[in-house]
């Protein structure tokens, strides 16, 4: 076909005349050259777009193909029947109206518009169909809404326009310079993506939550989804809530719902979609094969995360081991490298399979490695734990839930300038240091990794080694972040943690950090009905009575100077 034209009448034609004698619907790929890519053929009411690999992948939002379809009758187009423009990021959409004596009718012309600004948890709007309005000038993108008699077209909303239809034109009259078309169409995502992108952010993601409980228990878990993807440098474009009775075993949210998510990440030119469950290996193939966009659930997430902080070596391998036990059973939904769609020939056999079990392989393989190195590593800490042990020196655990503290407080009981950022898991690596008590009393105290809920049971158990160090402590101190809003799920998910770890039955001291965020009524909610203690790690506040109940739980009641001393910094232990 000529470059420039949209569909050219001689191929309308012919494709008709086929479709008509067939009595089903036929379908090309196109791209921009007029080359034909692939033909498909359907049936007499559908018809799927095959998916192409030459298609380019990763792309910010077309693939550089339009799909030419007919359709027998000339019934109006729903949204459902233009969901593959987003789907397999075409061009655009051409469909061909089939009369009975098969010749070509109206050929109805549709492409993506880019999603309008809202304001930030705006409510979104029902899928229909707007008011007909004008065509806009050739090249043009923004939708007009003043009607005329002349040409109309018509949009089809869901948070604004989501396509635009040319007004249908037999093939003859289609006069759109489809090259000058798309190139307006694309600078005009690129207006809207330099409009609304975020220095310093490396990619933009659409976060999802789908639940059988109450949608304030899954905004919560929201809120803290938004915490690990920003600690992770994504610019948050959207926030999805989808209420269901049960979760689908397949896409976990229903393929509508994922086909409707998909679409509106691709009008916000989204990279990622950040799913606040921990996704089988089943759902993670089917989201695979229905998106190129990249998929991360929350065990994905924390991973990506943890292998940007660890400092380490042994972090390091720790991190590196927990992505490869998640990686291996997850090997053929990976949609980046096409190992989905390499399976063999009868009964499983062929080049396909080969090439997956060789992956398999090498990645046991590795993780067989790094288990021993890992094993190497656990054996220094523990020389270095027993010569702890020898001076009798008492051992101090600070854990918590991330971002609760822990680092502040031990630069300033230590005097110490470990890393602290207002991130969750800033701390990864274990660090630890020597404390002098008020009498006089020596002890090592321990940052710890913090703990987060549904923590993966892979990533626990790489970092087994790290959290030996809290089963050779003589006391724990579970640091709580008192002003968070959610913080009694906060210690519950912890006390779980530390139970499956059997460190349960370690003594404990509860302390409530940030309490300078607080107001008096709300502090004294806070310590109702419970031993507790309430300080600030940042302003200094209640470490003084922090200090004394240490050394009470360690050494037992007694005298302490009128004054505490400031604590003293001692060469770090081991």
């Amino acid at each position: 076909m000529p470059p420039r034209q949209i569909v050219s009448h001689e191929l309308a034609r012919e494709l008709a005349a086929i479709s008509r004698e067939l009595n089903r619907r036929l379908g090309l790929l196109v791209d921009r050259s007029g080359r034909i890519e692939a033909i498909a053929v359907g049936e007499a009411l559908r018809i799927e777009v095959p998916r192409q690999p030459s298609a380019p992948s990763g792309r910010m939002r077309f693939c550089t193909l339009r799909f030419l379809t007919t359709r027998l009758g000339n019934e109006p187009l729903t949204a459902p029947d233009l969901a593959p423009l987003a789907l397999h990021r075409l061009d655009c959409m051409g469909v061909i109206e089939v009369t009975e004596e098969g010749r070509p009718g109206d050929v109805r012309v549709a492409h993506l518009l880019p999603a309008p600004d809202r304001p930030s948890g705006a409510p979104r709007s029902a899928p229909q169909i707007a008011p007909e309005s004008p065509t806009p000038p050739r090249g043009v993108v923004r939708p007009l809404r003043k009607p005329r008699r002349k040409r109309q077209a018509e949009d089809i909303f869901a948070d604004g326009e989501r396509y635009r239809l040319l007004p249908p034109r037999p093939a003859a009259e289609l006069d759109d310079d489809f090259l000058e078309l798309i190139r307006a169409l694309e600078q005009e995502f690129d207006r809207y993506r330099a409009r609304t992108k975020v220095a310093g952010k490396v990619g933009r993601a659409i976060l999802v939550h789908v639940t059988t409980k109450s949608r304030a228990v899954a905004e919560a878990s929201m809120d803290e989804l938004a915490e690990l993807a920003a600690s992770s440098d994504l610019q948050i474009v959207e926030r999805v809530v989808q209420r269901r009775s049960s979760f689908d075993p397949k896409t976990l949210m229903g393929s509508g719902k994922l086909q409707d998510l998909i679409i509106h990440a691709l009008r916000l030119q989204a990279e990622f979609i950040v799913v606040d469950q921990n996704l089988t290996p089943a759902q993670a193939r089917a989201i695979a094969h229905a998106t190129d966009i990249k998929v991360l659930d929350r065990s994905q997430l924390i991973l990506d995360i943890f292998a940007g902080r660890a400092r380490t070596r042994e972090g390091k391998i720790q991190v590196e081991l927990a992505q490869l036990k998640y990686l291996l059973p997850r090997l053929m939904t990976r949609g980046d490298n096409g190992l989905s769609r390499l399976e063999g020939g009868i009964g499983g056999r062929g080049p396909g399979e080969q090439k997956l079990e060789t992956d398999r392989r090498r990645v046991r393989d590795r993780i067989r490695r790094l288990e021993k190195q890992l094993k190497a590593e656990r054996k220094r800490r523990e020389q270095r734990r027993a010569r702890r042990r020898e001076r009798d020196v008492p051992v101090i655990s600070l854990v918590g839930y991330t971002n609760a503290g822990k680092s502040t407080l031990l630069n300033l009981l230590t005097r110490s300038e470990v890393f602290v950022e207002h991130r969750m898991f800033a701390t990864l690596d274990p660090t630890s240091r020597r404390l002098r008590l008020p009498r006089e009393r020596e002890v090592v105290i321990n940052d710890t990794v913090g703990f987060i809920r549904d923590l993966p049971r892979d990533l626990i158990a790489a970092f087994r080694a790290t959290l030996e160090e809290i089963e050779d402590s003589d006391l724990i101190v579970h640091l709580v972040d008192g002003s968070h809003p959610d913080h009694e799920a906060q210690i519950g998910a912890v006390e779980r943690i530390l139970d499956d770890l059997e460190y349960g039955s370690i003594p404990s001291i509860l302390a409530f950090n940030k309490i300078d965020r607080l107001r008096k009524a709300e502090l004294r909610d806070l310590l109702t009905g419970r031993e507790a203690l309430a300080i600030s790690a940042l302003k200094g506040s209640g470490i003084d009575d922090l200090l004394r109940h240490i050394d009470e739980v360690l050494h037992g009641p007694g005298e302490f100077p009128r004054a505490a001393p400031a604590p003293k910094r001692i060469d770090a232990a081991g």
